[in-house]
């Protein structure tokens, strides 16, 4: 994974008047596999553009903008296997499954999906895919079940299709927050999704930040499991943080482990954990803070925000241990209600998500920011595809 060196604090002001985001510059070099690159026009650099909401999002880079580490030889010149490779969409995110394609230089494939009168859905490809590799970009996210019926219904059109290989593109997973019982006589529903899946005739899931690790282990089938952090990461260096303002917090005792790889890309940064105790589904208390905020400007990172219960009462607990400035990241903004009213709230400086689940306009807000992950998944369906390294994009 990408890491961010943050500048010493010798060479930061140490003026208290001035914001903690314009005292000195992140270093907007990235490194990979313990070599350093510095930023320029040939590495995975994203330039900031303009969003909807009129905050920056990472727009698609190409492959001229790409470092050389993730150029698999002969990528440029890359046959795509005499056209077996190809790419379809659900209907849940075909924007980010159009931005996929257009930087793999490809077309997506031609699908037919509709609704009858019942509710029941209808699939047909309107092309052959006869021993072909496909990918079919569909996340599970709200209406999860709909969604969900969808990828399983078109998985089993291209088995019936003669594919080759069939790989389960899903940005978001969903029931991947039922992976344990927590009580008597509850259900595994991600275990049981995953059945669902690989009984379709899935041969390979690609998911993006699952909910728990262990949620790989439910498939009988290949799991890659992409990390959108370098992409956060990426963004967070067009700030200007000073290494002595800045502390990572862990919203909750769960994602420490996440929250501490993501300090550890940030120079090592220190890091804090908001102590809480859930009282029931979706609704969450805030007890006390372990680590220091005092003055600093804090992170929050989390898989995702659904109705921002958790996020929203940890940053008003920054906010009142001293906290400067709060950002709140993750990579799925699932934004069940009330989370928009929570996060525009003031709480937040900014909030920052990705494109795995796609935003309705009533979601957008102005602290809001959408990055891009469409060049980290089309790079790692390009290595699934030549058989070559996924976890070497994020060492």
């Amino acid at each position: 994974m990408a890491s961010l060196m943050l500048p010493s604090p010798s060479s930061c002001s140490t003026s208290s008047s001035s914001s903690p985001l314009s005292r000195c510059p992140l270093s907007r070099g990235l490194s990979y596999s313990n070599a350093r690159i510095p930023a320029s026009a040939s590495n995975i650099r994203c330039e900031v553009s303009k969003s909807l909401n009129g905050k920056p999002c990472v727009p698609i880079i190409n492959d001229r903008m790409l470092s050389n580490i993730m150029q698999p030889p002969g990528r440029l010149n890359h046959p795509v296997m005499n056209g077996k490779l190809k790419i379809f969409s659900g209907t849940a995110n075909s924007a980010l499954s159009e931005e996929i394609a257009r930087y793999m230089g490809l077309d997506l494939g031609r699908i037919e999906i509709k609704r009858f009168a019942d509710g029941e859905i209808y699939v047909q490809l309107q092309e052959s895919v006869r021993g072909c590799d496909v990918y079919l970009v569909q996340p599970t996210s709200p209406p999860a079940n709909e969604n969900l019926m969808e990828l399983l219904v078109t998985i089993d059109a291209c088995r019936r299709a003669s594919a080759k290989n069939i790989t389960a593109v899903i940005p978001y997973f969903g029931y991947a927050r039922a992976d344990r019982k927590t009580q008597g006589r509850e259900s595994i529903a991600a275990k049981l999704v995953a059945n669902l899946i690989t009984e379709a005739g899935a041969d390979r899931v690609l998911a993006c930040d699952l909910h728990s690790g262990q949620s790989m282990g439910y498939f009988d089938i290949p799991v890659d499991h992409v990390y959108c952090q370098p992409v956060i990461l990426d963004y967070l260096a067009s700030k200007s943080i000073c290494s002595n303002d800045l502390v990572v917090v862990s919203p909750d005792v769960g994602g420490v482990a996440r929250a501490r790889a993501f300090a550890k890309k940030l120079s090592d940064a220190p890091l804090a954990i908001v102590d809480k105790r859930r009282q029931g589904h979706n609704v969450a208390e805030v007890m006390n803070l372990i680590g220091d905020v005092k003055g600093k400007v804090a992170v929050m990172l989390d898989d995702m925000i659904d109705t921002a219960g958790t996020i929203s009462k940890g940053a008003a607990l920054l906010h009142e241990e001293g906290a400067r400035e709060v950002y709140a990241c993750c990579t799925h903004g699932v934004f069940s209600p009330p989370a928009i009213e929570r996060l525009s709230s003031g709480l937040f400086q900014e909030v920052i998500v990705t494109n795995t689940i796609p935003l309705k306009e009533q979601h957008y807000f102005p602290q809001l920011t959408v990055l891009s992950v469409a060049n980290i998944l089309g790079e790692t369906i390009w290595r699934v595809h030549d058989d070559t390294s996924v976890s070497s994009i994020f060492t």
